[in-house]
């Protein structure tokens, strides 16, 4: 791809690969115990995808769905350099995950649902009570756009498009809201069986 992709076209493509590549993983990993978050890196050349990951805090507590993605990407022999890349979060990092991707190299990330939405709709207000107990950051307080990355909110691309293509990418957006209440209730539901400290 010579050329960025347009922002709609962009948003459709991070949405297919939440549905098709990480939920799967997802599904499985809180099958386990584990919770809801996931990602995946995509090249920036064609949009297609290198490594998808998610949650395995019943395994390591680090093991969040960045690092876990991260730490498989960094055991493949023939990884591409990740300024090549795309970073795709399902739900907008914590302060140990941004610190990653910091670490790693990244130029930018996209997240799909914001830290609030991890307060609110999944019922895990971890991110935002470190932000503000650590860093003493309130919600939004940290900097999107900084001299490492650029953080990209995919609610924002999806805005950009077309009456229609707004609507069809709303529509997949709902699926995919509606796949993760299953999983947050699900999670929910079983989370005291496990030892994850900030369950």
């Amino acid at each position: 791809m010579d050329t960025p992709p347009a922002p709609a076209t962009l948003a459709a493509r991070l949405l297919d690969v939440i549905s098709s590549d990480i939920l799967p993983l997802t599904e499985r990993g809180v099958a386990r115990g584990n919770k809801v978050f996931g990602a995946a890196l995509l090249t920036k050349s064609d949009l297609s995808v290198v490594i998808a990951g998610t949650n395995d805090e019943t395994d390591n507590p680090l093991w969040h769905g960045e690092i876990n993605t991260l730490r498989q990407f960094y055991a493949m022999p023939d990884r591409p350099a990740t300024k090549d890349l795309l970073f795709l979060s399902t739900h907008e990092p914590c302060t140990l995950c941004l610190s990653a991707i910091t670490w790693a190299g990244f130029d930018n990330f996209y997240y799909f649902y914001s830290h609030e939405d991890s307060r609110d709709s999944f019922a895990i207000p971890h991110d935002l009570v470190i932000l503000k107990e650590v860093f003493g950051l309130d919600p939004g307080g940290y900097r999107r756009t900084n001299e490492f990355w650029t953080a990209h909110a995919i609610a924002d691309l999806i805005e950009t498009g077309s009456d229609a293509v707004r609507a069809e990418l709303l529509a997949h957006r709902d699926r995919i809201h509606d796949r993760y209440a299953l999983l947050s209730s699900q999670y929910q539901e079983s989370k005291g069986d496990n030892d994850i400290p900030l369950n």
